[in-house]
């Protein structure tokens, strides 16, 4: 399974892209069950946020979802910071 997190806004507006593929990893599981509660909250299309706040776009395996803060469920939540911290 190959998942991208594409981070936008906030107050600098710098944006952050980040990938991990789970194939082979000990872990794959995890990130599989986490990817798919994740995925199934998220909408179709860019949501709105508040200003300074931070938008995500979240890719598994080409199915593209968006959420944005303060609305993050808290599997989105765990995703996005497990990618930005372990993908390259």
């Amino acid at each position: 399974m190959r998942i991208q997190v594409r981070r936008t806004g906030g107050f600098a507006g710098i944006e952050r892209h980040a990938e991990v593929d789970t194939s082979g990893r000990r872990d794959a599981n995890e990130w599989h069950a986490l990817a798919e509660k994740a995925v199934s909250a998220g909408r179709g299309v860019p949501a709105v946020g508040v200003p300074d706040g931070f938008s995500y776009q979240i890719t598994v395996d080409g199915k593209t979802v968006y959420c944005s803060d303060p609305r993050l469920t808290q599997e989105q939540r765990d995703l996005i910071s497990r990618v930005l911290k372990e993908g390259a």
